[in-house]
């Protein structure tokens, strides 16, 4: 019986172990923000230094003169959920009450990088919004 129970334990913790190591992987992955465009990308840096700030990106075009052009579009969801239940007592008679409330609100940021013929960024654009 003990035996069971301590296999049952460690199944449940390996698998809290690996939904926080998945977490983590996914919020490495989403780090780009307004913030990292301003500080790290500059005009005349090169492609190579863009996907080692930013990653690859969604998408890779061309332009009129067939210079590259790249684009990152992210989109986060935040989502809030609360809940409380708690016991009223009446003089005659007792019951349960609950509240909660949950809040969803989107983050999107757009980010446009266009390299000249030497492949170095010659232009750089980005759009945040949240609703």
């Amino acid at each position: 019986m003990k035996a069971i129970f301590i296999l049952i334990a460690a199944l449940s913790l390996g698998g809290c172990v690996s939904a926080a190591h998945h977490a983590e992987q996914v919020q490495s992955n989403s780090n780009i923000s307004v913030g990292v465009v301003q500080k790290q990308i500059k005009v005349g840096m090169s492609g190579a230094d863009v996907l080692q700030a930013l990653g690859s990106p969604n998408m890779v075009s061309t332009d009129d003169q067939r210079r590259e052009v790249w684009v990152y579009d992210k989109v986060a969801t935040d989502r809030v959920q609360s809940s409380s239940t708690g016991w009223v007592f009446a003089v005659l008679a007792g019951g349960q009450s609950s509240s909660g409330a949950s809040s969803t609100s989107q983050r999107t940021l757009t980010i446009i990088i266009k390299f000249d013929e030497q492949n170095l960024v010659r232009d750089f654009a980005y759009h945040s919004s949240k609703f």
